[in-house]
């Protein structure tokens, strides 16, 4: 059944996260980041610059099974969503222990040649009400059609535009994915989709079998890149932006390759063991 472009606006009930450091560590541990500001508790940590999916996970689900009660998509629809784009504004730091709330309105419906392109906008707050993050995360239903006009989401702009030449990337390295990572990952950042641990699922939805979560391989570039890039300071970074395309399987080893260095943007990409694009368009921002 089609998706209607008319649930552009519709929000979510805002969804509550006790933060705490315990989830922060679990987190940098499943993607193998040790780094002592994430884990030191004696100097007070932070938490990973991909950790902000954690707590936003739970309004995707939400959404999600909200669109099956007002649309017309059914259960088999909704299981085909799979993760595309992603695009993280971080204001600050957050510091466990906190409280914070997020809300996430549906930002824009396109047509795509696979299906229907639709973005969600997640703005989480502290207890002040002051802007912890946003992400414009944008999910492909595969082979389900639009009614309506296409409405675009608004993103926020690009810092600058990369200058890639031809030739040798600035640098790259191999990151080794185990074959448990997605249950690690799982459990660790507790978003469970069983199209990563359950293989009858995966089957199910059209994959030959579980495949790692699109923000785990995200996560493990930003965790290479902020260490090669940013002095190994996570709160250096203010912006995380994909686009994602191979899928990747475990155990399997990948490639990030940092493509090009603008003002404070560094742009990169990820490719599997098979050099198909995970990762594409990357794009981290720094402070300076």
């Amino acid at each position: 059944m089609p998706l209607e472009s008319s649930i552009v606006g519709i929000a979510g009930a805002p969804m509550v996260s006790e933060i705490d450091s315990r989830w922060t560590m679990a987190y940098a541990a499943a993607l193998g980041d040790a780094m002592p500001c994430y884990m030191d508790t004696n100097r007070g940590v932070i938490p990973h610059p991909m950790f902000p999916v954690c707590f936003e996970w739970p309004a995707q689900v939400a959404m999600r099974a909200q669109f099956e009660k007002s649309t017309s998509l059914t259960r088999d629809e909704a299981m085909r969503a799979v993760h595309a784009t992603h695009d993280t504004v971080l204001y600050r730091s957050i510091k466990p222990p906190e409280r914070l709330t997020t809300r996430l309105t549906v930002a824009g419906v396109e047509r795509r040649k696979p299906g229907a392109y639709v973005v969600t906008r997640l703005d989480t707050i502290d207890e002040t009400g002051k802007p912890v993050c946003t992400t414009w995360y944008g999910a492909l239903y595969r082979g389900v059609e639009v009614v309506g006009p296409d409405l675009p989401p608004k993103f926020p702009p690009a810092p600058t535009e990369p200058i890639v030449e031809e030739g040798e990337p600035l640098s790259e390295c191999q990151v080794d994915v185990p074959a448990g990572m997605a249950h690690i990952y799982t459990e660790c950042a507790r978003i469970f989709n069983p199209i990563h641990t359950d293989a009858s699922v995966a089957r199910a939805a059209g994959l030959p079998e579980i495949i790692l979560h699109g923000t785990a391989t995200l996560a493990l570039a930003v965790s290479r890149i902020v260490e090669s890039e940013a002095g190994k300071d996570p709160a250096r970074v203010e912006r995380v932006a994909a686009r994602f395309g191979a899928m990747v399987t475990m155990p399997s080893t990948l490639t990030v390759r940092v493509q090009a260095r603008a003002r404070a943007a560094i742009f990169f990409e990820v490719l599997t063991s098979e050099d198909h694009l995970a990762i594409r368009d990357g794009m981290i921002v720094l402070r300076t």
